[in-house]
């Protein structure tokens, strides 16, 4: 049996934005990373699964989840992957259509790159994922998508693993038609939703879309 929708908590030192709990449906399961444990009962939210050395969770929390129900699945803390890229499976193992990622932006630049990395990872390509990262809202996109939005809101597009061939937007100040992105080019950066949808296409590579939730106040 599959899910709609799995949400996964990331571990941090502070608690994602309660904005995101907007969408998420009593008895959703949460999947939770570490210290995403803490992060998710402050969010009201019942976790199903918490993965991670547990570094930064403490004791009596994983304890207490332990006793009303959730999965506690231990890993060494000198492990070769990230406690998030556990959970991003964690929650790929219960097939659901749509994955999204509750996190901060934090003090760890590299644990913030990689997670742009992660997301797009080919193995997650049977899945609908995004993530809240802060005040940002990322998406992944292959193939299509068509996102909601504000007219005047910035977004910007970054291939990754591999260039993106065949890019095309509508809704957009900037339109792409046919374009290919490279990654490390600066092409798709701050464009500007038009109207309150955008539809973005990609022929062949996979684009993170981040919307870093503030209005155009200038140029590239």
């Amino acid at each position: 049996m599959s899910d709609e929708l799995v949400v996964v908590v990331a571990g941090g030192a502070e608690p994602p934005h309660g904005k995101a709990m907007r969408f998420i449906a009593p008895g959703t399961p949460v999947v939770a990373a570490d210290s995403g444990l803490e992060h998710a009962r402050e969010l009201g939210l019942e976790v199903t699964i918490a993965v991670g050395d547990f570094d930064s969770a403490s004791p009596e929390a994983v304890s207490a989840a332990e006793a009303s129900g959730t999965r506690i699945e231990r890993h060494p803390a000198e492990k070769d992957v990230t406690d998030l890229e556990i959970a991003l499976d964690a929650a790929l193992a219960l097939r659901p259509k749509r994955i999204v990622v509750l996190a901060v932006i934090g003090d760890r630049l590299d644990h913030l790159l990689s997670t742009f990395l992660l997301l797009a990872a080919p193995r997650y390509a049977g899945v609908e994922l995004d993530a809240d990262i802060g005040l940002a809202r990322v998406h992944v996109i292959r193939d299509e998508r068509v996102l909601s939005g504000q007219p005047g809101e910035l977004l910007s597009l970054f291939a990754l693993h591999g260039p993106a061939r065949g890019v095309g937007t509508e809704g957009l100040a900037y339109p792409l038609a046919g374009e290919t992105l490279e990654p490390g080019s600066t092409r798709g950066v701050s464009n500007v939703f038009v109207d309150e949808t955008a539809t973005i296409t990609v022929e062949h590579g996979v684009l993170l879309a981040v919307r870093p939730g503030a209005e155009r106040e200038g140029a590239k």
